[in-house]
């Protein structure tokens, strides 16, 4: 069975100013979930599932939705403050969507196989989605075993400010232990470092495998998915800010020992827009590989 992929596309992009998911970065005007939709085609992915909100709707629509309708199987779903369980309500002064698993898990009606998810902002390269597919479409992997695309931590920093990331822990047969966030990563003079709530700075020793929110599942991460939101909502509904994280979910289910999630290493390098200033150096590692001859430009011809 071919492969679905969904596409995290609903979030504001507050550091970077605007909707950086939209935003056009290729030789030919394209952007970087274009490239992530190109090689996910030729991985095998026969589906792409968009989570959006309302308000983005018709600016979506006139983006992706005539250029990509002739090239795969394309729809999309909205990710909004109000879809919660039944029985339970919006507090007050909540502003923004519950995060990444609510986004996965209002996709739960459009997905029937199984399905990588991806930020709509992050480049992750022709390897990422070749040994995503190739897990997904394998017979052996099971109902009850997950995956992630691991990038070295050396390769996801911005020159432009400070990044936060999933620090990976992985076993010695390559499955994941847990994911723990880490923010305000940066170069300095003792390496990379990352700050801790207290401001304490502290550097990493090693090598790194993070994780850049490139997921691979079967349709049984929406029963977990919901069985987490519901009780994420009636503990943390009085916290404005809080987010109910894909890691947090996965997290959980790896502790309690119902799944396992088996670390995909890829040495392509990742690039983003985190903010606004990283969008010449996107432009730029674009246009050398569309010169390579590793993309065709423009892209969808």
């Amino acid at each position: 069975m071919n492969p679905t992929l969904v596409v995290l596309a609903a979030g504001i992009g507050n550091r970077y100013g605007g909707l950086k998911q939209m935003d056009a970065v290729g030789p030919s005007g394209e952007t970087i979930v274009d490239y992530s939709i190109f090689d996910a085609a030729r991985a095998g992915f026969n589906k792409v599932v968009f989570v959006i909100r309302r308000s983005i709707e018709s600016d979506f629509r006139e983006v992706y939705l005539d250029k990509l309708a002739k090239k795969i199987d394309i729809d999309y779903v909205f990710q909004e403050i109000e879809d919660v369980p039944s029985g339970l309500s919006v507090p007050a002064g909540r502003k923004k969507p519950w995060g990444t698993s609510q986004a996965v898990l209002v996709s739960r009606s459009k997905v029937r196989a199984p399905f990588a998810a991806i930020n709509a902002d992050d480049f992750y390269g022709r390897e990422a989605f070749q040994v995503m597919a190739a897990f997904l479409r394998g017979g052996g992997t099971g109902d009850l075993s997950y995956s992630l695309v691991g990038y070295d931590l050396e390769t996801t920093l911005s020159e432009h400010g400070t990044v936060a990331r999933g620090i990976c822990d992985v076993d010695g047969t390559g499955y994941l232990k847990g994911i723990v966030e880490r923010t305000h990563i940066e170069r300095s003079a003792d390496g990379i470092v990352y700050q801790d709530d207290t401001g304490q700075r502290t550097p990493f020793h090693g090598r790194k495998t993070v994780s850049m929110n490139f997921w691979g599942f079967s349709p049984t991460f929406f029963g977990f998915a919901a069985e987490a939101f519901e009780r994420f909502v009636r503990e943390k509904a009085d916290d404005p800010k809080a987010e109910l994280y894909i890691p947090l979910v996965v997290n959980d289910l790896i502790k309690t020992g119902r799944v396992r999630v088996k670390v995909l290493p890829c040495r392509q390098k990742w690039f983003g827009v985190t903010y606004k200033d990283d969008k010449p150096m996107v432009v730029a590692e674009l246009k050398s590989l569309v010169d390579a001859g590793l993309y065709p430009s423009p892209l969808w011809k």
